[in-house]
This record gives structure tokens, sequence and C-alpha cells, in this order.
């Protein structure tokens, strides 16, 4: 039987939902002034633009596993690439409108704090989805080089806040050298390859065992060519974009005058809003199976986030960036450090326990966000 090219009627369903709704959210962005619009108003904008990026990152998770399988990229560089990329993109509209504007603390605190916040999100993840901890069930060596590189870049940032940073080409010293170590960062982690250097020793885990049911779900989609989902998964990032950027635009609306502050308003609601993308495509790669890709996912996004502040510090103008923050933001980047340093630890040992359905790693990393959190509130007014 001769193969169809892609055609109209493929993208039916949530396909065409997805294309119908890109130039809708995009005149909505565009046009809307949200800080002038009624509340009740902002609020249904905010849970349609939420639901929205759900079946966007639900769709764009399907899309990922089909061209992990037909190109053989692999999970981890695909969610990190793909997945890390994409979902990262409505914390670079935040970041660059709020350092253009002027409010570049804000920016920063979304960044940081959505860092911490994206790992927890596996937390959740792994005490929803299954019953083995989700640490055990990773075995692609990539993942430890994109926590310990993005460690690496948070350390950056907390040393520019500590001892203060010098504008140079207009951009901060210490910002400059973020780039050229994420520039680096992102080099190493296009050579490695899989087969090297560290492979589990469980035999209950191995990586055909976790592409076992990522193949599962590929199998339904094998007769659909590798246009189609790098078509449908453009589409996908589109509409992540507007409709993430929809979200955090409303969301500052629907918080301003609650009294919280931009510190914690910034590191912890705007980065609960443009973290929905990863919400959405961690829940659905995690379903599938696809463990390696969504921790990938994850951490790439944090990557690409961090080196957005290099582009808030060009765009803000004057100073360097890091000199208008202070011990708020020092202790939203410890916090990073410390979740992302936890799974390290979890993914090193490969404890397969669990308590409340979720490993004793992902519990841990959960209770270091709350607690943080809770300490964040009373350091709002400690900020740059």
């Amino acid at each position: 039987m001769k193969r169809a090219e892609p055609s109209k009627s493929q993208f039916e369903g949530v396909d065409a939902e997805l294309l119908a709704f890109r130039p809708t959210l995009a005149g909505v962005a565009m046009m809307l002034d949200f800080a002038g619009l009624n509340l009740w108003i902002n609020i249904a904008i905010f849970i349609a633009s939420a639901v929205v990026v759900w079946i966007a990152g639900v769709k764009l998770a399907r899309y990922a596993n089909v061209i992990s399988d037909k190109t053989g990229m692999g999970q981890a560089l695909v969610g990190l690439v793909l997945l890390g990329g994409v979902t990262s993109l409505p914390e670079l509209a935040v970041a660059i409108t709020s350092s253009v504007s002027g409010d570049a603390s804000l920016a920063v605190n979304s960044i940081l704090g959505g860092i911490a916040m994206q790992v927890a999100i596996l937390a959740v993840a792994d005490a929803i989805i299954g019953k083995r901890a989700l640490t055990s069930v990773v075995p692609d060596p990539v993942i430890f080089l994109q926590g310990g590189l993005k460690i690496l870049l948070l350390s950056i940032i907390a040393a520019s806040i500590m001892v203060g940073d010098f504008p140079v080409f207009f951009a901060g010293l210490w910002i400059w050298l973020l780039a050229i170590v994420f520039g680096i960062s992102l080099w190493i982690l296009s050579q490695l390859h899989s087969d090297k250097p560290w492979v589990p020793n469980d035999k209950q885990v191995s990586k055909e065992k976790e592409n076992e049911r990522a193949k599962e779900k590929a199998e339904e989609d094998k007769d659909k060519p590798l246009r189609w989902a790098i078509s449908l998964a453009c589409v996908a990032g589109f509409v992540i974009i507007v409709s993430g950027y929809v979200l955090s635009r409303t969301g500052d609306a629907i918080a301003e005058g609650t009294g919280l502050g931009h510190s914690f308003f910034g590191a912890v609601f705007l980065a609960i809003a443009t973290s929905l993308p990863e919400m959405s495509t961690v829940y659905s790669t995690m379903r599938a199976g696809l463990y390696t890709m969504a921790m990938s996912d994850i951490f790439g996004t944090n990557l690409f986030d961090i080196s957005f502040l290099f582009l808030i510090d060009v765009t803000g103008g004057g100073d360097a960036v890091m000199n208008s923050v202070g011990g708020f933001e020092g202790f939203a980047a410890l916090i990073a450090i410390t979740v992302t340093a936890i799974y390290l630890v979890g993914l090193a040992e490969r404890r397969d326990r669990t308590i409340f359905r979720m490993g004793y790693d992902s519990l841990a990393v959960l209770g270091t966000y709350v607690a943080g959190v809770i300490l964040l509130y009373f350091l709002r007014g400690s900020g740059g």
C-alpha cells in the first residue's frame, strides 16, 4: 500500500485544535492589556491558557517520542533539545518582557524560582505515575552530566549575587562567564553518547526495559512519517510559547495588589504559571514510560532558563542585573542547587525504596522545595 503524505486529515482532533488555537492565542497575547482587565476575566483567560498549555504539552510529548524513535537521537537528547528548549520559551518571553520594561529583578526571580519548581514537578510525577522510585528507572548517564552542569551554572549565579558584578559590554562579568560555560555545556552534551561512561548494575533496570514501554507507545504512531511529528511539534511549541506568555501576564495581573511583593510572586506564582508546559510534558512522558526523557526535559529546561539570565542582563540596561538582587535570589539559587543535588545522589545510589508512592529522594526534593518556599516568604523583603 502506498504511504500517504501528511494531509489535513492527519491533523484532526486535538491536533486540529492546536492549529486553530495558534492565531487565536497570538492575537490575544498581542492585543490585550491584561493589567487593565477585570480580575475575573483575567482568571478565565488564565484557566483557558492553562488548559491549552496542558493539551499542547501532552501532544508535544507524543511527537517527541515519535521523533526519538524515528531518528534514533535518544530520549535524553530529545528531552534536552526539543522538550527542554520549547517548554523554556515562555520563561524567555516573560524574562525579556520584564527586563525591557525595567523590572529585571522580577525576571531573575521568575527564572531562579522556576528552576526549583520544575525539579519539584518530577517529585510530584514520581508519586502520581509509578510504584518504583523514579531515579531507579533512569539509566542514562547524560542525566548526571545535565545535573552537574546545572549546578555549576547555578553556582556562578550564586557567586555573582554574593560578591557583586561589574558591567562589561552590556552585561555583567559573571554573566559573561555564565554564557561561556553554558555554551561549553551544550557542546559537551552534544558530544556525549549514552554508551559512556556509566552503566547501571541493577539487573531489574536496563535501557531495553525502560524503552520497552516507550516503544509500545511509539508503535501507535509507527505509520506516521517523521515530517508529521516535526510539523505538529512546531505547532504545539508555538501554542506553548504564546499561551505560556498569556499565563504569565494574566498571573501577574491576578497577583497585583496582594502585598506579596515582586520577589516572592516572581519566585513562586509566576514560576508556577510558566512551569505548566513542563508539568504537562513530564506527566505525559512518564505515563508513556519515557523516564529519561522526562528528567532530561526538566534538567534541559533548567539549563536553558539559566542561560536566559544573560539576555536579561543585556536587555536590562544600566548596571549589571545581579547588582539589583540580593539574599532572596541567592537563597532561591541555593534551593535549586539542593534539589538537583538530591536527585543526583538518588541516581547514583539507585535505591528503589518508596514512601507515599515516591522515592525517598523525591520526598526529600518535595520537602526541600516546600520548606524553601516558606523561607522565601519571610525573605521576600531582602531582595535587591
